[in-house]
């Protein structure tokens, strides 16, 4: 149905505005994410780093502090794009022993197996269904990357169950700020300037950059994330909003054998 070409300008139309109106109630949702990020793989992270006015890397500066990372952690990054998560993880000062990151668009992790990381690899895969075996890693992390889930539930499911116990979630995803002076002038530059702005820097055509705004403001709020984290069976969940509520971070962690009931 899609095919995404070396130049962005030649990527088909993936978010009309009938589809736009429902970006979560797509049928075909998860493929049509698939195509839109290969779309945009070659101008991603730089638009990225525009469109945010460099906070990108605060945030993930963010996930990496609040993720206390051990020497002897191994790290899963879902929905790891183009690795930006991976190389900030092993670039800190603490960095975990291994790290792999998992994505399901073949050009976005092209970007990112063109920069090797040490101690880390990357793979294809759907967050739906994580080829990890179960209680394999001690973090995961996962970066604007579940709001594109197809189920939000099925994702956070599998991020429990490869999660050894007691290991750790850290999650970061677009939120709205509530203040209302600020929500007002964040929603003006968020679905009218950016989208342009995005577009003209990428020459996306595939709807990539309506599809943003769209998908944050129909999204879960913070405290339905709260329990659909609490839902999938992760427990101490803390909700961390940064840069005046324009994102928020998610800490949660699966309970070790004990708080479950089982034997050591």
């Amino acid at each position: 149905m899609f095919r995404a070409g070396n130049d962005p300008s030649d990527a088909p139309v993936v978010w009309d505005a009938d589809r736009l109106r429902s970006p979560h109630g797509q049928a075909d949702k998860a493929i049509r994410v698939r195509h839109m990020f290969d779309a945009i793989a070659p101008t991603y992270e730089r638009v990225n780093r525009l469109a945010s006015v460099g906070r990108d890397a605060y945030w993930r500066r963010e996930m990496v502090r609040l993720a206390e990372v051990r020497p002897e952690d191994i790290m899963l990054d879902v929905a790891c794009g183009t690795g930006d998560v991976v190389r900030a993880f092993a670039g800190a000062p603490i960095r975990p022993a291994r790290i792999l990151g998992l994505d399901f668009a073949p050009l976005m992790l092209g970007q990112a197996v063109g920069r090797p990381v040490l101690g880390g690899s990357f793979a294809c895969g759907d967050a739906l269904r994580l080829p990890v075996a179960d209680s394999a890693v001690s973090l995961v992390t996962c970066a604007f990357g579940i709001r594109n889930f197809e189920n939000l539930g099925t994702g956070l499911n599998e991020m429990h169950r490869v999660l050894m116990p007691g290991g750790r979630v850290v999650i970061i995803e677009f939120s709205i700020p509530t203040r209302r002076w600020l929500r007002s002038v964040y929603l003006l530059y968020f679905n009218r300037v950016m989208p342009t702005f995005a577009r003209l820097v990428s020459r996306d055509r595939s709807g990539a950059y309506r599809y943003l705004p769209r998908s944050v403001l129909s999204f879960s709020g913070s405290e339905a994330i709260r329990s659909a984290l609490a839902s999938a069976g992760f427990s101490e969940v803390a909700v961390c909003p940064r840069t005046c509520g324009i994102v928020t971070v998610y800490v949660a962690r699966k309970a070790s054998r004990e708080r479950v009931g089982r034997n050591p």
